[in-house]
């Protein structure tokens, strides 16, 4: 068991690895290809794979999606679409490095909104988390005349909208299968960017030679396959073999990983105050996660029964 648990925790690191490197890579894509034109081929080739994988090896799961599920996974799909178009916009005027710690926010909003849809008390843990986190947050994205790049502002609004995704998914996803879940909601980000490229950027007359580029071929190549498709089956086969708490802390390396991407690869050179503020964000998102002792306590005995 210990053996599975350490390869599980590999490939949980693989994941973040891949989310933050991502940040560049995007940021180099929409330089040349549309935002949404981007991402509807991003999601397209996703839900493709993600449906060949189902039919495969799991058509039983296709067979028992009900309409009430593709409702469910319609709807939280929405909030993934609106995170993916508000990070991807949002790159377009901020680094990568400041990006990927200002998504990271997300895991630190989640307890301020479960306090409104979930009724859920606050955590000490995520009181102390969340304002280390939104001192860093204030650190890494005012500037010299105090004001907020439109950038850092459209990464927040995805910081809020990848929150809400994790409260209605973390509601309702338990009574469905993930990969099924996740399939209608790739299929939906898709659709909706599909549409939005139509509407927004005449992506009926796209240029095929800027989809040709070999920067554009591999962005979309590796965003599609490894960075959704791949990372979505890996973390629902990994999650079960390592704990919640665990995962969390893994997946919070993503924006450290985004930092040292843009640093090699962008030439991004962060301040000292934005450093700090960077900093502050991480540790605010470790603390948030981490359980109370008498949390620790709990899992511990449920564990216990669970090996009875």
């Amino acid at each position: 068991m210990k053996h599975k648990t350490l390869i599980a925790d590999i490939l949980l690191l693989l994941v973040a690895l891949v989310w933050g490197a991502t940040f560049v890579l995007v940021k180099n894509v929409i330089e040349i290809l549309p935002p949404f034109s981007f991402n509807a081929f991003r999601f397209i080739i996703a839900a493709l794979f993600l449906l060949i994988i189902l039919l495969i090896f799991y058509r039983n799961v296709l067979t028992q999606i009900t309409r009430k599920q593709i409702l469910i996974g319609s709807f939280v799909g929405i909030f993934l679409y609106a995170g993916y178009a508000f990070q991807t916009i949002g790159l377009l005027t901020t680094t990568a490095s400041k990006a990927g710690f200002i998504t990271g926010m997300s895991v630190v909003i989640v307890p301020l909104i479960a306090i409104v849809f979930l009724k859920e008390a606050l955590r000490r843990q995520a009181a102390i988390g969340i304002s280390l986190a939104i001192l860093g947050l204030f650190l890494l994205s005012i500037s010299s005349d105090w004001s907020i790049a439109f950038g850092d502002f459209l990464i927040f609004l995805c910081a809020i909208s990848y929150a809400l995704h994790i409260i209605f998914v973390g509601k309702w996803a338990p009574g469905y299968h993930a990969l099924g879940l996740a399939f209608i909601q790739i299929s939906t980000v898709a659709i909706l960017n599909t549409i939005s490229a139509i509407l927004f950027e005449d992506f009926v007359n796209l240029d095929v030679q800027a989809i040709l580029v070999p920067t554009v071929l591999w962005g979309i190549f590796i965003c599609s396959i490894f960075a959704t498709a791949l990372a979505f089956l890996i973390q629902t086969a990994a999650q079960k073999f390592t704990s919640p708490t665990k995962t969390a802390i893994i997946l919070a390396t993503e924006p450290v990983f985004a930092a040292i991407a843009g640093y090699l690869f962008a030439n991004e050179i962060l301040a000292m105050r934005e450093w700090i503020g960077c900093m502050m964000i991480l540790l605010g998102m470790i603390i948030a996660e981490w359980p109370s002792p008498s949390e620790r306590k709990t899992r511990e005995l449920a564990k216990e029964l669970n090996t009875r």
